[in-house]
């Protein structure tokens, strides 16, 4: 019985293990595509917006506007790259067929789903790393709290790449697959406190930016820079795993169920 179950938790660690070496040599195999237009996007941004248009706005927050800016940035490139990862990656999989290697192997769906979300963190955490570095070249990024930037980080990047994966668990073509990150991802960003603080805003805007749970994500990141954000930062944390839960639950039920899989 224990060689049984150590059998199985052997194939459970090596499944695991093979799916996300599998999607960190996806992501640095196509490097350029992965990697590099997040570098490209926060150069124009920091050069637009940080310091053309930077120099008429003054501080944000009390803050130099390019330094308020920097952590929203690198925060947007972590959701957006988390999300785009896992969704292209699990949809490229239904698409060509191979996920029926992962459904018929003894790998439970659970491990399926944490697999697909480790590469989602880790493309994550690469992007985040290379914005930082354009960041540096622009601004001086000061460090208020570590582990408060790590965590928001793994806990954003986690939750967008489950909602990547149901995207891909319900998309039938690639016009399902671009259609949220389109529609729905990006205006959220837009709207999430990354190139302006909510208190410029007027109240009733204010209470209807509060809903958007990427405010929260943005402003928990930033507060480990600067130590300052517009919303409450435990509240923001409680959000973040609320969401990680409950995206987690969802994903496994609607692979238990085979939903979009064995349609």
């Amino acid at each position: 019985m224990n060689t049984q179950a150590l059998s199985l938790a052997t194939i459970r660690r090596i499944g695991l293990r093979t799916i996300i070496i599998r999607e960190y040599s996806r992501i640095v195999r196509i490097w350029a595509q992965t990697l590099v237009p997040s570098a490209v996007t926060a150069t124009l941004y920091f050069v637009i917006f940080g310091s053309l248009i930077g120099r008429r706005i003054g501080d944000m927050g009390g803050y130099d506007y390019r330094a308020y800016l920097a952590p929203g940035l690198i925060m947007m490139s972590v959701i957006t790259n988390s999300y785009g990862n896992v969704v292209s990656s699990f949809f490229g999989a239904k698409f060509g067929k191979h996920i029926e290697e992962l459904l018929v192997s003894p790998l439970p769906n659970w491990i399926i789903v944490t697999g697909y979300v480790c590469g989602g963190l880790i493309r994550g955490i690469l992007v985040g790393m290379v914005v930082t570095a354009v960041a540096l070249f622009f601004t001086h990024l000061h460090v208020h709290h570590v582990g408060i930037i790590i965590a928001a980080v793994l806990l954003t990047s986690a939750v967008f790449s489950l909602c990547g994966f149901i995207n891909a668990v319900f998309a039938k073509n690639f016009d399902q697959v671009n259609w949220i990150p389109a529609f729905v991802l990006t205006p959220l960003t837009y709207f999430g406190g990354v190139f302006y603080s909510v208190s410029l805003l007027p109240e009733w805007a204010q209470a209807i930016s509060m809903a958007n749970p990427i405010l929260h994500m943005v402003n928990a990141f930033r507060y480990g820079f600067l130590g300052t954000s517009d919303v409450n930062v435990v509240g923001a944390f409680s959000i973040m795993a609320v969401c990680v839960v409950g995206l987690f639950g969802w994903a496994v039920l609607l692979m238990n169920r085979g939903t979009g899989t064995r349609d």
